[in-house]
């Protein structure tokens, strides 16, 4: 396959495909000491069939550090943030620090925060690239990274489908990337357990964003609201009137954070020529067969190539 062209800028949500390989993955790896490694063999192998496939010219990979650390920024606004959250087990908190070392030894710039999430890191590096000229290629599922999608950029979950450039992030999500965010206040989400405005669900609060560019145009034209035809438009009224401070306090915390003082350059998150003999090493005592280890080489040839 060709080099990926040097306007491109791929974002790995690695927290992701740590848990995925974790769930998903069956028995069967272990280290020489019999603990379990399938989470890092997941990961490192689609972290492999990533950079042997698309040859990306850029590429960071962001960590969640601590889900539930009380120094991070959004649990110092909101203690309860992500409160219905288990901690990972100790075998998974363990593999995670493998992927990230897996992540230097293969040549690839990865980052992590105690105090901010891997969503606020791909938006910071998203930002810069983007202000550089440059499109980005966010690999995930997480549908708050979508409010990052604009045009040119590709939302993917690194596998054959779902892949959604920005006119597709509407339709599958809700509202459009800019609009997210607000959307996401309003509907709450679950899964952080951010509250949101009771009564609007998902329907009313595309709708709402099909005719309001944010909440503030929401709440400044609330008269407006009446003419849309929504079934209970009353009941909306009242809700969004009485859940104002909570609507824009939601936002707070479903809005992805762009502006890090990261001091890191586009240039450092080039692919870097593989490691070999520290990998070789690394993937024996993990208990990996000779198949990553090729692949690893393969890499090298093909970034040493690259690099010129």
């Amino acid at each position: 396959m060709n080099p990926d062209p040097p306007g491109v800028v791929y974002h790995v949500d690695a927290s992701f495909f740590v848990f995925r390989a974790y769930h998903s993955l069956a028995g069967g790896f272990a280290d020489a000491d019999g603990r379990p490694t399938h989470a890092l063999y997941g990961f490192a192998r689609f972290l492999a069939d990533l950079l042997e496939r698309e040859r990306p010219a850029r590429i960071v990979a962001a960590f969640d550090e601590s889900l539930g650390a009380e120094v991070s920024y959004r649990h110092s606004i909101f203690p309860a943030y992500k409160a219905n959250r288990e901690e990972p087990p100790p075998e998974l908190a363990r593999q995670f620090g493998l992927c990230r070392e897996f992540c230097r030894l293969i040549g690839v710039a990865e980052f992590a925060s105690e105090r901010y999430e891997a969503d606020d890191l791909i938006g910071t590096f998203a930002a810069r690239a983007r202000s550089a000229g440059l499109r980005n290629v966010l690999l995930t599922r997480d549908k708050d990274l979508a409010q990052l999608i604009r045009d040119g950029d590709l939302f993917w979950d690194g596998g054959g489908r779902d892949r959604y450039r920005y006119d597709e992030i509407g339709p599958r999500f809700g509202a459009s990337p800019e609009r997210l965010a607000d959307y996401l206040a309003l509907t709450g989400d679950a899964v952080d357990n951010v509250p949101g405005v009771p009564g609007i669900g998902r329907k009313t609060a595309s709708r709402l964003f099909a005719e309001f560019h944010s909440l503030e145009d929401l709440y400044g034209n609330l008269g407006r609201v009446a003419s849309l035809g929504l079934r209970g438009t009353d009941r909306i009224l009242r809700a969004l009137a009485a859940h104002r401070e909570d609507a824009f306090f939601a936002r707070r915390l479903t809005a992805i954070r762009c502006d890090l003082p990261i001091a890191v350059t586009l240039e450092d998150l080039r692919p870097r020529v593989p490691d070999q003999a520290a990998m070789s090493s690394f993937l024996e005592v993990q208990g990996f067969g000779t198949g990553l280890r090729r692949q690893v080489e393969r890499i090298a040839l093909r970034t040493q190539a690259d690099c010129g």
